[in-house]
């Protein structure tokens, strides 16, 4: 199957808590090159709505918490590229939060070889027990409501997998300040083989 790329983001809250997305995220984000999107809740605003129909016209949503205009968005979903199972869930309903056990069970209950999450506004991404679990974090920067310690307020971040066959490859967008103040999109990869775990 040839590779599509799906665009992962979440916890947008424009204009609650975030005026846009940034700019240097907007330039990268292109129609025609992206296949597919799965937004993992919060799309609290229909010209974010519309930008993203422009990228790509197969956008999956999951209901967020302050999704109140969308009530009968789902909570999960679930689809398929290539031989992976990869099901999508804002991670509200998810207790604890982002902990890793009661995120093995959801990815057991849905059945699924990637489990996507969001809600804590922070990127992560790690193997468990044959599973492969993201969370792309906040794609605006946007504040939780949590309390955050300076150093530690969320950095935007989204995610682009590839997926061929049964591999998917993760490439992680954030948008760091350095020390003079200049804002640069840093880009890393990780790569998942489906019963194999992490490859690279």
């Amino acid at each position: 199957m040839a590779s599509r790329l799906v665009l992962v983001l979440g916890d947008l809250f424009i204009p609650d808590r975030a005026p846009d997305i940034p700019a240097k995220f907007k330039k990268l984000l292109v129609p025609g090159k992206i296949g597919q999107i799965l937004c993992l809740g919060n799309l609290t605003d229909k010209e974010t709505y519309d930008f993203l129909r422009q990228i790509a016209p197969d956008l999956q949503i999951v209901k967020g918490t302050f999704d109140v205009e969308a009530p009968n968005l789902p909570l999960m979903k679930v689809v398929t590229h290539g031989s992976l199972r990869i099901g999508f869930t804002h991670g509200h309903t998810i207790i604890p939060s982002a902990d890793p056990d009661s995120l093995l069970i959801t990815a057991r209950h849905m059945d699924v070889d990637v489990l996507l999450w969001g809600g804590t506004h922070r990127f992560e991404a790690y193997e468990l027990e044959g599973k492969f679990f993201v969370n792309p974090g906040t794609a605006t920067g946007a504040i939780g409501t949590n309390w955050w310690a300076e150093e530690d307020e969320p950095i935007p971040s989204f995610c682009l997998m590839d997926v061929q066959g049964d591999v998917l490859v993760l490439y992680v967008y954030q948008l760091k300040t350095d020390a003079n103040g200049i804002e640069n999109v840093g880009v890393e990869k990780v790569s998942f083989r489906k019963n194999s775990g992490i490859a690279a």
